[in-house]
Order: structure tokens, then sequence, then C-alpha cells
């Protein structure tokens, strides 16, 4: 039997993921934790979990942090960032906290459980794009601590409340819901976030704004 832990802010999410994760009969989720320090402690209670599948963008304690924690206290146990961050900086802050292995959000159930049992195995399982922008990174190598300066795309203060929301996987009617606004009024704010941003889709939105410390 496989012993999982989830480390996920998003309840929704959070009970996408376990629900695509139910469907297989050798793999058990031994708990779900909402940030890292919640996670840190459900490890101190127990920590007899083999993988942890672990957000970065999360409240209190970061994935990246957590990943550093729990590296340092538990070597043993393996962990698999499953995020919707794909820029580079956050794989290489990902990698270089101790992450084993890195997929995004997107994929199947059947993409997961391979990764799962690929990691367990032995490997290193990343997502396509994951592993071509790792291998330029192997190549090129970025300097830490590049950002890009806030006041450069001169977001409003509604915009980059949906942008924080669409950063945490949500679609638009949960951010209209969540900020009190149409889903018409969201699509028009990323509409200008995006020409702001100089980007043509949410996976570079939010790249872009996470290298900008926007959000």
């Amino acid at each position: 039997m496989i012993r999982l832990a989830l480390a996920e802010d998003n309840v929704q999410l959070a009970k996408a993921i376990q629900e695509r994760l139910s469907s297989f009969d050798d793999i058990t989720l031994r708990f779900i934790a909402p940030n890292g320090v919640a996670l840190l402690k459900s490890l101190n209670k127990n920590s007899n979990i083999d993988l942890i599948l672990m957000d970065i963008q999360m409240p209190t304690m970061d994935g990246i942090t957590a990943v550093e924690h729990v590296k340092q206290k538990y070597p043993q146990i393996k962990i698999v960032m499953l995020t919707i961050m794909d820029d580079e900086e956050s794989i290489f802050r990902a990698i270089k906290a101790g992450a084993d292995g890195y997929l995004l959000k997107d994929i199947s159930s059947k993409e997961l459980k391979n990764g799962i049992d690929e990691m367990l195995s032995g490997g290193a399982p990343m997502s396509p794009s994951i592993a071509m922008k790792t291998l330029r990174l192997l190549r090129n190598p970025i300097p830490e601590n590049t950002s890009l300066p806030q006041d450069t795309f001169e977001l409003t203060s509604r915009e980059t409340e949906v942008l924080e929301q669409l950063s945490k996987g949500l679609n638009y009617g949960e951010i209209g819901a969540n900020l009190h606004i149409s889903t018409g009024t969201v699509r028009k704010h990323l509409e200008n976030t995006y020409r702001k941003l100089q980007v043509h889709n949410k996976m570079e939105a939010v790249a872009t704004a996470k290298k900008a410390r926007i959000i």
C-alpha cells in the first residue's frame, strides 16, 4: 500500500485530487494539510508516509519552504510538486529545496498514478513541459533572487486579486463568487491583466506575476 499525504490549501482542488487518487486500490491518502505548517504538524504525529504531493502556493508556509523542512527532518519521504506553477524560477527553487519530482495539476489520474509509481521505483517524474524547462535550466542556470519590479506592470488592486485567485486554480465562476463580481467582469480584468503583463494565457500570467512578486 502506498501511503500519501497531500499539501493543498484550495479545498475544492484537494477534494478533486483526493477523488482522483481514490480510484486506485493500492493508494491510501493519510491526510491533507492546508499549508506547510499544518503538514509538518501532521508529520510529527505520523511520519509513516511514502510520498507527499506538494502544492507551491500556500499561506503560512509555502510548498518550497515546506520541502526544505521535510527533507531536513524526514529525508526518506519522497516529495512531488503538484502545482500549476511551471515558470523556471519555481522549478529551480523547488529542485534546489529538494523536490524529487514536478508534475502539473492538469495531468490525468492515470498520469498522476504513473508519476507516483515512477517516483517510488527510483525515478524522478516530471511533466513533459517541466522536463524541457529543467534541461534548459541545466544549460543556462538562472541567477538566484532574480525578480521583476512590481511597478513594471501597474496592475490595479482588483486585477491583482483576480490573479491571486487564478493562481489557486479556480475557474472564472469560482473567482467571481469569491470576489462578488460577475464572470464577465472577471474575464475583463484578466484581459487587462494579460495585456499589461504581455502574456497570452493564465499559466504565463501566473508565472510572470510570481516572478514580479505581485502574488
